[in-house]
C-alpha cells in the first residue's frame, strides 16, 4: 500500500459494492462449486477463511449479521499466555495459548497486540500463601513465554513491587494495609472486533469472498441454502466442504453438537472515575484462589472491568443482556481494593459475551471449571464444526478445522501458512514507529494509519472527533464503510469503532455514522 494514497492493501477492501458484486456472481454466474464454505465470521470463522484461502482453496465465508457480531467482540480484549490453564493442569492448552500469543505479537498482528502490564495488589484480603502462589504462577507464566519462544523484549519479566510502586501505577488502590504488588505482563488487543476485521480483510486479499448479512438456512455437507438478509432472496451455495464456525449457535445448524455457553460480563467506566491507571489490575475474587476481576484501561478514556463466568440458561440470544447481579458483583469486588467509590451510576456501559464451551457436565455445574480446549467435530454428512477454545487460539482452531475439512473430502491443498501470514496493517515495530501519524491510529490501523489520517487532511471536518471526549474521528467512520465492510450505523459504531459500548456516546455519533454511510463513496 502507498501510505499516502488513501487506499488499502490491494484486494482487501470490503464494502457494499464488493458484497453486491460477489453475491451476484454466486447467484447468477456460471454454475460451480467452491472448495470451502465457512459459516460464521467471528475470529475462528474468519481465521478458517484465511487459512483455506492461503492454502490455494476457493473460499466463500458468510455470516447472518456482521464481522465479529457475536462472541468475538465481547472479550476482555486480552491475548492470554495460558497462565490460568497452567494453574488448572491443562498444560497443552497453556502452551498452545502462549505459542499463539507470540504469533500474534511478533508475526501476524504486532500493530494490534501489545504488551500490557498488570498489577496484583497485595491487600489485606490477599494472604501470604495466596501471594506466594500467585508469584509462582507468574514465574511459571514466564517459563511459558520461554517455551513459546516469545522474546523478552516483547513481554518483560514479572517482578515484585513495593507499596509505593504499586500505588504509582494504580493510585486508586486503597493504601491501608497495602503490602506491595506483583507485576506481570500479557498481550492486549487494541480491539477484538478490529482483529476479526483484519483477519477477514486479509482473507479477502487472498481471494476469499467475505459476505455479511447472508444467513445459512440449511447446512449440508455439500453446501448450504442461504438468504441475503438485505433483499430476502435465497440461493444455494455448492461447496466441496463446509466449516461450521458459528460458536454458541453451532448446535442450531448441526445436530449432536452439545454446548454449554458461559456468560462473561464487563462494565464500561470513564477513566477519570478511577484516576490515572498506568497498568491493568488483577483484583482477587474473595474466596477464590485462581479467579480475578480484571481492570483494563483502554487508552480512549474508558476502562473495562470484568469478568464474570456464569452458565447461560435457555435460548442463546443474538446480543446477550447484562444482568444487574453481574454488575453488582463486579462493583463489589472493585470496592474490596479501591480507595474510590464506584457507584452504579458511574457504569456508563456494559457488555456480555457467551463462550461456546463444550458440554462436559459434572457434579459441580460450574462453567468456570470447563476446559477451554477446542474440538473439531465432523457430522455424518461431512460438515466440520469447530467449537470451544478462546480468542487467543483462534488461528490454531481455524487450522485444525481446515485440516479436518481437507481430509474429509481429500481436497488438494497446501499446508497451513497462517502462522507467518501478516494481517492487514501489520509491519515491523520500527516501521510502525516511523509513521508520521498519531500513535493511536497506528495502534488500530498499523501501516494503513497514514491512509486513514489522509482522509482528515483532505477534509478537516473528518479530522474532528465525532463524540466529545472520545478520540474516534469522522475519517475512521468513512474508512470503516469504504474498506472494512460496514454496511450500516451499527456496524460502524458497535464493531468498527466501539463507540456504541457507551449508549450516550452512540446517540451523539449516530449523525456522523449516517453521513459516513451516505458520503463515503465520494470521499477520498
Amino acid at each position: 500500500m502507498n501510505p499516502t494514497s488513501g487506499t488499502a492493501l490491494p484486494g482487501s477492501s470490503l464494502n457494499a459494492e464488493r458484497r453486491r458484486r460477489e453475491l451476484d456472481q454466486l447467484a447468477n454466474g456460471p454454475a460451480g462449486t467452491v472448495d470451502v464454505l465457512v459459516v460464521g465470521l467471528g475470529a475462528t470463522g474468519a481465521g478458517a477463511a484465511l487459512d483455506a484461502a492461503t492454502r490455494g482453496l476457493g473460499v466463500v465465508a458468510i455470516d447472518a449479521h456482521d464481522l465479529a457480531f457475536g462472541t468475538s467482540r465481547w472479550s476482555s480484549k486480552l491475548i492470554h499466555g495460558g497462565l490460568r490453564y497452567l494453574a488448572s493442569g491443562q498444560l497443552d492448552v497453556a502452551h498452545e495459548s502462549a505459542v499463539e500469543r507470540g504469533v500474534l505479537m511478533e508475526r501476524t498482528a504486532p500493530h494490534l497486540v501489545r504488551a500490557q502490564p498488570f498489577v496484583l495488589p497485595l491487600t489485606p484480603l490477599v494472604g501470604r500463601a495466596q501471594a506466594a502462589l500467585a508469584q509462582a504462577g507468574f514465574l511459571a507464566g514466564d517459563l511459558l513465554r520461554v517455551g513459546a519462544r516469545t522474546s523478552r523484549g516483547t513481554l518483560p519479566r514479572p517482578r515484585t513491587l513495593s507499596a509505593v510502586e504499586t500505588r504509582h501505577l494504580a493510585p486508586a488502590l486503597r493504601p491501608t494495609g497495602l503490602r506491595g504488588g506483583l507485576l506481570s505482563w500479557d498481550g492486549r488487543l487494541s480491539d477484538d472486533a478490529r482483529l476479526v476485521t483484519a483477519i477477514a480483510r486479509t482473507a479477502a486479499a487472498h481471494g476469499a469472498r467475505i459476505l455479511t448479512r447472508v444467513r445459512a438456512l440449511e447446512l449440508h455437507g455439500d453446501g448450504a441454502v442461504v438468504r441475503d438478509e438485505t433483499t430476502g432472496e435465497t440461493l444455494r451455495i455448492r461447496a466441496r466442504t463446509v466449516v461450521n464456525a458459528t460458536g454458541v449457535w453451532a448446535g442450531g445448524l448441526v445436530d449432536d453438537v452439545r454446548l454449554r455457553p458461559s456468560r462473561g460480563t464487563h462494565l464500561v467506566l470513564r477513566a477519570e472515575d478511577l484516576g490515572r491507571l498506568s497498568a491493568g489490575l488483577h483484583i482477587p475474587i474473595p474466596g477464590e484462589t485462581n479467579r480475578f476481576v480484571l481492570v483494563l484501561p483502554q487508552g480512549d478514556g474508558r476502562v473495562y472491568v470484568g469478568l464474570t463466568d456464569e452458565p447461560l440458561d435457555g435460548a442463546v440470544p443474538d446480543v446477550p443482556e447484562v444482568p444487574e447481579t453481574d454488575i453488582g458483583f463486579l462493583l463489589d469486588v472493585l470496592g474490596s481494593a479501591l480507595d474510590v467509590t464506584v457507584r452504579r451510576s458511574d457504569v456508563v456501559g456494559a457488555f456480555a459475551g457467551l463462550r461456546p464451551l463444550l458440554d462436559t457436565r459434572d457434579a459441580s455445574g460450574r462453567t468456570a471449571d470447563i476446559s477451554r480446549r477446542h474440538a473439531v467435530l465432523t457430522s455424518p454428512d461431512g460438515v466440520v464444526t469447530v467449537v470451544g477454545g478462546k480468542l487467543t487460539t483462534y488461528r490454531r482452531m481455524a487450522q485444525d478445522a481446515v485440516d479436518a475439512a481437507v481430509a474429509a473430502r481429500a481436497l488438494e491443498a497446501g499446508p497451513c501458512r497462517t502462522a507467518s501470514v501478516p494481517l492487514v496493517g501489520a509491519a515491523a515495530p520500527r516501521v510502525l514507529a516511523g509513521l508520521d501519524v498519531p500513535a493511536r491510529l497506528v495502534h488500530r490501523y498499523g501501516s494503513e494509519a497514514p491512509a486513514v489520517h489522509a482522509l482528515g487532511l483532505r477534509d478537516p471536518a473528518l479530522a474532528e472527533p465525532v463524540v466529545p471526549g472520545h478520540p474516534v474521528t469522522g475519517a475512521e467512520l468513512v474508512w470503516a464503510v469504504r474498506h472494512e465492510g460496514a454496511l450500516d450505523a451499527a456496524d460502524v459504531l458497535d464493531r468498527r469503532t466501539r463507540i456504541g459500548l457507551v449508549p450516550q456516546d452512540r446517540a451523539v455519533a449516530e449523525k456522523a455514522a449516517g453521513a459516513a454511510l451516505a458520503d463515503a463513496s465520494r470521499v477520498g
